[in-house]
């Protein structure tokens, strides 16, 4: 899609791991231009041009007045926590700005909140912006349709140790891909955890596996284990920015939407 001008962006959790990927996006893609820099009220970067460590000035100021830093721009990119999502979706909706939504962890009645804000603002909404991984989804939800009987599966996921939530947000988006892919419904099918005297396998059921530790970006392999053979699939992240790059594909395309939910198998017509 052309845009007329640059699309004027808004990045949360700037200090952060992802929103200075996010930053260093913004700054490379000449169709996109940096109008907002949020962050916590405690940070220490408050007030400090938002590009001093990439070693440029652009004016955009670190601040945490929400408010302030969505006047006037087309999206805010949001990878933080889902207390402070839950507060820039309410604050994009008064100032209908639309938003893309990278952060993980949400409750049911949060993630009920975003799709009922969809109806008055833009919103893309994925645990993964990669554009692999938006595949793997796909190529998922189709082994499992073939791989339909006799075959176990196990999500398997491993990040870095500073994530909070588990399983990861992409673990889960896959496991609905597979459950999808079988007829299912994921919260019908899946296993959590394992400890102690659990019998044997129920067939039908789908398990998740969590490993933390170190650095690790991200990890997702999803397995179809039959008698006689095992299929994998698996995506691994090796750095921040391929997530960040998928993030802003899905900024711009929100460029002129008005309203709907979307997530990464829209912004790539996938579906």
């Amino acid at each position: 899609m052309v845009m007329s001008h640059p699309l004027k962006v808004v990045i949360a959790g700037c200090t952060g791991r992802m929103g200075h990927a996010l930053l260093e996006s913004v700054f490379s893609d000449s169709a996109l231009v940096l109008h907002g820099a949020l962050d916590r009220s405690e940070s220490a970067r408050l007030g400090k041009d938002a590009g001093e460590q990439f070693g440029k000035l652009t004016g955009v100021k670190l601040t945490d007045d929400v408010e302030a830093a969505l006047k006037g721009a087309d999206v805010l990119v949001d990878f933080t926590r889902p207390e402070a999502s839950m507060i820039y979706l309410e604050a994009c909706q008064k100032a209908k700005v639309g938003l893309v939504i990278g952060t993980t962890g949400f409750s049911a009645e949060e993630k009920l909140a975003i799709q009922a804000t969809s109806k008055n603002i833009p919103i893309v909404f994925a645990p993964n912006m990669s554009v692999g991984v938006t595949l793997l989804i796909n190529l998922v939800e189709q082994a499992a349709k073939v791989l339909n009987s006799g075959y176990d599966i196990e999500v398997v996921e491993m990040h870095h140790r500073h994530k909070v939530d588990a399983p990861s947000g992409t673990a889960l988006r896959l496991g609905e891909a597979a459950a999808k892919g079988v007829g299912q419904n994921l919260a019908d099918c899946a296993i959590y955890a394992r400890e102690g005297v659990t019998g044997e396998r129920t067939a039908g059921k789908i398990g998740f596996a969590t490993m933390r530790g170190g650095d690790v970006v991200g990890d997702h392999t999803v397995v179809f284990a039959g008698i006689g053979e095992r299929v994998e699939i698996t995506h691994k992240a090796s750095s921040r920015t391929t997530f960040a790059v998928g993030a802003l594909r899905a900024a711009k395309f929100l460029a002129g939407k008005q309203t709907g939910l979307f997530d990464m198998q829209d912004v790539l017509s996938l579906r």
